[in-house]
């Protein structure tokens, strides 16, 4: 074959690419049925469990989160609950920080990568910068503010809670307020504000507008939906909005006789 005619079929497949023949076919069809070998069968492996097939059976959470009459007995429920693959990755479980008690809580959406390690919501940098916020209103974690998350347990990869691990730890959450007994809720970014109001809108609708939550034991909480600390890091611009949630929150504890700020 000389050099004109193998550029005269380069050219000829070049011009079947281009007419979307993806595939090599003989001149004659081909009947693959005959002598066609037995189809193998794949060896037998272990298939991963998806995350539905690892949930507990039906009401199991509400069942041990009802069942904790203490803060501390809401610790242990959730230390010794097997319904969520998310233990099986994480170093530690974060439970809360801060004082329980405390006239103000703040409910993040999971524990970060720093929150693992340490056992504790909010200590990474966007923790800090939480401080830092509560701080310029005169409240801090020491004596004014409780924290806790509403999963336990971080997500790989610090990705966000998907809708059935928030659903399987909202009665834990819900307990925990309850128990907690805070005078404000601060719903710190879109997980927990959508979790505990039962709403599909977005933290740029809802942070800054005043609602309340009633738990399951009748007491009524005013909330305040934020934006999360990271969010804010993420964009700089958004911390005008955030300064005034601030200062609605400082106005609402002042005026409720719940803070002297």
């Amino acid at each position: 074959m000389d050099a004109s005619d193998r550029q005269a079929l380069i050219a000829a497949l070049d011009w079947q690419c281009a007419m979307g023949a993806d595939e090599a076919l003989l001149d004659a069809p081909q009947d693959r049925t005959l002598a066609a070998p037995p189809p193998r069968r794949a060896p037998a492996t272990p298939a991963l469990l998806a995350p539905a097939l690892l949930a507990p059976a039906p009401g199991a959470a509400a069942s041990l989160a009802a069942g904790a009459a203490t803060l501390e007995a809401l610790r242990a429920a959730l230390e010794g609950f097997d319904g969520s693959p998310l233990r099986e990755t994480a170093t530690r479980m974060v439970f809360s920080d801060g004082v329980p008690g405390a006239p103000v809580m703040v409910v993040g959406e999971a524990p970060g990568a720093d929150e693992d390690r340490q056992g504790k919501p909010f200590v990474g940098v966007s923790g800090q910068l939480l401080d830092r916020m509560f701080a310029s209103i005169g409240l801090s974690r020491a004596e004014q503010l409780y924290l806790a998350n509403v999963l336990p347990w971080r997500p790989p990869g610090n990705r966000t809670p998907g809708d059935a691990e928030v659903a399987l730890f909202l009665p834990f959450l819900r307990r925990h307020v309850a128990l907690a007994r805070p005078r404000v809720l601060v719903l710190a970014g879109n997980v927990p504000a959508k979790a505990l109001l039962g709403t599909r809108e977005g933290i740029t609708r809802l942070r800054g507008k005043w609602t309340q939550v009633e738990t399951d034991d009748g007491q009524v909480i005013p909330v305040l939906p934020v934006f999360h600390p990271a969010y804010l890091l993420r964009n700089p611009l958004a911390k005008r909005e955030a300064w005034a949630d601030l200062l609605s929150l400082k106005r609402r504890l002042k005026d409720g006789g719940i803070v002297a700020t």
